[in-house]
């Protein structure tokens, strides 16, 4: 009796039940192909102006300039997809911001004045679509609430394959091809993947009629907000481990192994979130998001006091293993408090926050870097943690009023 209860918390079956109906596997597919750009853009960005122009910071600057347009431009384009449809705005954007990335290719390879590369990353960031939720809003549309949150789950441990593997690419094909391979990879991915779901039709969410609930602003909403910041010490703890793992690699001599520790990083949240998204939690998701953040927390600490790769690489897996079940509580969150009728504006709220603390999180890290070396850069991490810890402290009694 007492393994069939503990099976009935955890078991992996919600995931195969959610996957047995054709069209969710095809939008979890497409959504797979159309995120990968996110997790290698910023840092094949990197990777591209420091071979080029020798300076973190630069490199750091322009890829945090990218990841600051894209936080302002999201909810814009969510707020959009919400009125208009998700497909309209897909197929615009996504012309858009093919020339974009490619522009911004040439004109560091032509090396030409900063303030041209800078307009090139602000039109690329401006042209990348909040599509991380654009999915999530197409799976509420898709399923009943009982499945919603094992695709939400899913969806995160996705993203965790997505940063597992995108970095590692990004990193080899600068390293041993050319270093705007990866950019021009993200390129292509946009386009195929926005094409992919431009002709998903069955997820395409339906527009509500304008109406009271469905023409409020999300960013209005208090319990938005709060979650925002959840989002933002994520995007802030992501930017500054990308920057002090590559800059960590340098100062070993090895610049291939940052892709691996970052590798590492995104399977400790993997194994995080796959694990939580298979159990059947008691604890309300407000209580889950405090517990989440104080491990994210305590998980940031190893970072401050190792030297040896080795060493280096058991840390980032420790603080990758709290990332995913935090960003998958929000989302639930998100969903079951936000009107469908601004849902999509909603996400593009939190990915926005989470971009623009990664975009903070790489330009910190890229100056404490080039100034003091990697080591330092793990004090953002720390602080990034213990931000996601107050936030979730203090707006607990605002979500579970709510």
């Amino acid at each position: 009796m007492e393994t069939e209860a503990v099976e009935s918390k955890f078991s992996f079956g919600s995931y195969t039940r959610l996957l047995s109906d054709p069209g969710h596997a095809t939008l979890s597919l497409f959504g797979l192909l159309v995120r990968f750009p996110v997790a290698m853009r910023s840092i094949s960005c990197i990777m591209l102006i420091s071979a080029t122009m020798d300076s973190l910071w630069i490199a750091g600057t322009v890829a945090g300039t990218l990841m600051i347009t894209q936080a302002i431009a999201s909810p814009v384009l969510g707020r959009f997809a919400d009125k208009f449809s998700q497909r309209k705005v897909l197929i615009i954007t996504c012309c858009c911001h093919v020339i974009a990335i490619l522009s911004l290719i040439g004109l560091v390879l032509l090396n030409m004045h900063l303030w041209a590369i800078m307009a090139a990353a602000i039109a690329t960031g401006c042209s990348s679509v909040p599509v991380d939720g654009f999915i999530r809003t197409r799976w509420a549309a898709m399923v009943t609430d009982e499945a919603l949150r094992t695709a939400y789950a899913l969806e995160t441990v996705l993203d965790e394959i997505i940063f597992l593997l995108g970095p590692l690419i990004a990193i080899v094909l600068a390293t041993a091809w050319h270093p705007a391979a990866g950019l021009a990879l993200c390129a292509a991915l946009t386009f195929s993947g926005s094409l992919a779901l431009v002709l998903h039709r069955r997820s395409e969410p339906v527009i509500v009629h304008k109406s009271e609930e469905s023409d409020r602003r999300a960013i209005s909403m208090l319990w938005v907000r709060a979650l925002m910041i959840s989002y933002a010490a994520v995007g802030l703890f992501l930017g500054s481990i990308d920057v002090m793992m590559i800059a960590y690699a340098k100062e070993v001599g090895n610049p291939t192994l940052a892709g691996v520790l970052l590798s590492i990083c995104a399977a400790g949240s993997l194994v995080g979130g796959t694990c939580y998204g298979a159990m059947n939690w008691s604890l309300s998701q407000p209580r889950l998001l405090l517990i989440t953040s104080a491990t994210l927390c305590a998980g940031t600490l190893p970072l401050i006091f190792t030297s040896v790769p080795v060493v280096m690489g058991i840390s980032a897996f420790i603080a990758g293993l709290s990332v995913a079940p935090l960003l998958i509580t929000c989302s639930n969150l998100l969903e079951s408090l936000t009107p469908k009728g601004c849902l999509s504006e909603g996400f593009s709220w939190l990915s926005s926050a989470g971009w623009l603390g990664f975009s903070l999180g790489v330009s910190l890290g890229g100056q404490l870097s080039d100034q003091s070396g990697a080591g330092q850069v793990a004090w953002v991490a720390m602080a990034a943690g213990t931000l996601a810890l107050l936030s979730s402290l203090f707006s607990q009694k605002l979500l579970s009023n709510k």
